[in-house]
């Protein structure tokens, strides 16, 4: 308990030394090329991203831009849907779902009817004649520095090449070395799967160019083609010590080389979700001339000080590491067996490399597959789903200390405001602006696909939650006022014209509607999930409104609509009611949307016992298993419900290889399988074992985040620490442990708020003024 505990104020932060000294180890290791895409190694600085694939003879590297995207500027809207609207919620209530969701498929669907998939830009294609009979192979990808490396030896001469996506230069490199001098001969190209255009051919004596269009795109299941729209340009840059270099219109064919730098530039048209009048060739001169002259060492070295400021923010230590020396894919393939908790430790550190390479400020948000897409049609389009999978993306941000990797969220916020103003005059006649349950990169904010599951209104609200976390998380005013608010009051002012007052319980009760609960159950009035985050939004503007000093009238009309919302239902099995008007509990679906209350929302805590309790019920009905990213949250549920052991069921079913078989898990590559790859498990589980070890979303009666010190820590996670984790209030937390107990804690006060600290082991809370910039220090006595 905390009071067998010695507080000190020091100047520093600690941080274990074991976690410390473990950066070196943070790699993923094979003996082998990758033969399938979720074999290779991914790169990325946000906006430029590649598969590695560690070939011998023949080498691929994919790359992708996060702007390619088939279609064009474009308006998903339908002008007159709000004619309908009466009609379709009558119709609910009335019970008749089947004619409500024949009535919308008609009249209340975005047009076209699906949106436009993300595409892959091309392939950067290496040849090594003579390289058949190699030795000592290995690959590797290594999290620390960023850098992907294959090395092997044939006839006697090791060649090494490595690979890293650099954000301050904004390009990929590749360094291709031999261990003896003139030993390098391979030969480069550029390919595009977009063939109705493609041109490449030599730009100057030193590079390879290609241009193009995307493709037109059919999506077959809605009946939509999408015509091709955006132009793109990549540029390959040889570089050599020793021997020749030539291009010619095929590629870059080198000879006699003791070594080569590649340099990648690659960029699109992609102006803005409006405008296409970006100059990919303009833009890739621009790169290609910053690094002119300038050493290799040097681009690498800025490359590395960059992605590290970022990465070596967290540091965490589970003990284990028995597996260690073996390859990663035979790691993975042992867990279930013989659990390692440095590996675990491994993936939850990938999962905070993975942020940072696709989600950087200026770049777009992660989306589906994070950045990294080798398929004209991949599965769901590799867009963002709203519904949870985009959101999933942003659990770790703030938790896991990589808070400028939110920003891109927070830019498509902006521009869905946009486009989300137009679809709620037209679908709702509504002030604010609403998002359904997917975006593209136009921005698209009106219902999709089906209307049993795409008439769901509150992903825009979802989203404004993320901005609100932000300015917990980090207490900056000007945000607030610029960013998050505008985007609150909006999303808001939405759901003030939306709601509807139900007429079957006579209680006054406001309700959503149509709507559904993902994915599960169809067109309805009323599930739960709605109503959690509406309720959610509406507290967060009306105290953003208290805190900015402004609009106190919206603030109280907010205040008094959210008290009247539906509340949350236990049902008749003693769950958590997923609709107010019928229940279903017993299914395990993958979706379990109405306990977004209990996470990633707030209003369903200890403090909560019937809710709290039902919440558990629920979950006890879906079972442990499900898709990858359900998997990932149901890890953040169980953290949640304050139960390590449950937790660590669910995470030790996660680590299974779907590269072997068809199943929910990892691939040797360690992406998430839903299956197939999404990379929203990948950070769910990243968040999962965050709040595991700390969790702040509790508030004490002054309004103090409660932060809480190892509050699902489980059994067999006997000893460890882990630093840099963040709170909300602006704090900074390291945490060390032993024999399943608190050691120590050392929190460092960011803004000089109050500081309130509870543990798992007892009910006591300590409260403690702060000085800002001051670290906090608790050791067990």
């Amino acid at each position: 308990m905390l009071k067998m505990f010695v507080l000190m104020m020091t100047g520093l932060c600690c941080v274990g030394a074991r976690a410390e000294a473990s950066w070196n180890q943070l790699r993923l290791a094979y003996d082998a090329p990758a033969a399938e895409w979720t074999d290779a190694l991914p790169v990325g600085n946000g906006s430029l991203g590649a598969m590695v694939f560690g070939g011998i003879e023949a080498e691929r590297i994919q790359f992708n831009h996060d702007t390619l995207w088939a279609g064009g500027p474009h308006s998903y809207s339908r002008k007159g849907a709000v004619d309908v609207l009466p009609q379709l919620r009558q119709l609910l209530f009335e019970g008749k779902q089947q004619e409500a969701e024949k009535l919308a498929m008609d009249q209340f669907m975005s047009q076209p009817l699906g949106q436009a998939p993300y595409q892959p830009f091309g392939d950067l294609l290496l040849d090594f004649p003579g390289h058949g009979d190699a030795t000592g192979y290995r690959r590797e990808l290594d999290l620390d520095g960023a850098v992907a490396t294959t090395a092997y030896t044939v006839d006697g001469v090791t060649y090494t090449r490595s690979v890293f996506a650099s954000h301050p230069d904004g390009l990929i490199a590749v360094r291709l070395e031999a261990d003896q001098p003139g030993k390098l001969a391979f030969t480069a190209r550029l390919s595009t799967p977009h063939a109705q255009s493609k041109n490449i051919g030599r730009l100057d004596g030193r590079t390879l160019r290609m241009t193009g269009v995307v493709d037109d795109h059919l999506n077959k299941r809605r009946g939509t083609t999408f015509e091709g729209q955006v132009r793109f340009e990549a540029r390959l840059r040889a570089v050599n010590q020793g021997g020749t270099v030539e291009v010619t219109e095929g590629g870059i064919d080198v000879s006699g080389a003791d070594s080569v730098v590649l340099y990648l530039a690659a960029e699109t048209s992609y102006e803005t979700f409006r405008s296409l009048n970006a100059d990919p060739a303009a833009k890739c001169a621009a790169v290609l001339a910053g690094i002119e002259g300038k050493p290799v060492q040097k681009v690498l070295a800025d490359h590395q000080a960059d992605h590290r400021a970022l990465f070596r923010r967290v540091a965490i230590d589970l003990g284990g590491g028995h597996s260690a020396q073996l390859p990663t894919n035979e790691r993975l393939n042992a867990y279930q067996s013989k659990p390692d908790l440095d590996f675990v430790a491994l993936v939850y550190q990938y999962g905070r490399y993975l942020l940072i390479a696709s989600s950087r400020p200026g770049s777009q948000p992660a989306n589906l597959q994070g950045l990294w897409n080798e398929s004209k049609s991949p599965a769901w389009d590799s867009k963002y789903t709203i519904n949870i999978n985009t959101e999933m993306n942003y659990w770790p941000a703030e938790l896991a200390n990589l808070s400028e990797c939110h920003e891109p969220l927070f830019d498509m916020v902006d521009e869905l405001a946009i486009t989300g103003r137009e679809v709620a005059k037209d679908f709702y006649g509504a002030d604010g602006w609403v998002v359904h349950h997917n975006t593209d990169g136009w921005r698209g904010a009106a219902p999709i696909n089906k209307s049993n599951h795409g008439i769901w209104p509150v992903g825009g609200a979802w989203l404004c939650t993320h901005l609100w976390e932000h300015y917990l998380f980090s207490g900056d005013k000007q945000f607030l006022k610029e960013r998050a608010y505008p985007a609150l009051k909006g999303g808001s002012e939405f759901f003030v014209d939306y709601l509807i007052e139900e007429p079957v319980f006579g209680k006054g009760w406001l309700v959503s509607g149509p709507s559904n609960s993902p994915e599960r159950g169809g067109l309805v009035m009323a599930p739960t999930m709605d109503h959690q985050i509406i309720r959610q939004v509406f507290a967060a503007t009306a105290q953003a409104a208290d805190l900015l000093g402004c609009d106190a009238g919206l603030a109280g009309q907010l205040r008094a609509l959210s008290a009247k919302i539906a509340p949350n239902q236990v049902g008749k099995e003693g769950q958590l009611k997923e609709w107010l008007y019928t229940e279903a509990p017993i299914t395990t679906h993958r979706h379990v949307s109405h306990l977004w209350g209990l996470h990633p929302g707030a209003e369903i805590t200890p403090e909560t016992p019937e809710l709290f309790a039902a919440c558990k019920q629920t979950l006890e009905f879906r079972g442990d298993g499900a898709t990858g990213w359900s998997r990932g949250w149901k890890v953040n549920f169980w953290a949640r419900l304050r139960d390590g052991d449950r937790m660590n069921t669910i995470l030790t079913g996660f680590f299974q290889n779907s590269s072997l078989k068809k199943q929910a898990g990892f691939y040797n590559n360690l992406f998430d399988a839903h299956p197939p790859f999404q990379i929203d498990g990948n950070f769910g589980l990243t968040a999962g074992v965050s709040e595991a070890l700390l969790q702040s979303h509790r508030r004490d009666e002054a309004g103090n985040h409660i932060i809480d010190l190892l509050p699902a820590l489980p059994s067999a996670w006997s000893e460890g620490s882990i630093s840099g984790l963040r709170a909300r209030g602006g704090f900074e937390v390291s945490i060390q442990w032993k024999d399943g107990k608190l050691e120590g804690a050392q929190i460092k006060s960011l803004l000089g708020n109050p500081l309130v600290i509870q543990t798992a082991a007892g009910r006591e809370v300590l409260k403690e003024k702060t000085e800002q910039g001051k670290t906090y220090t608790w050791q067990r006595k």
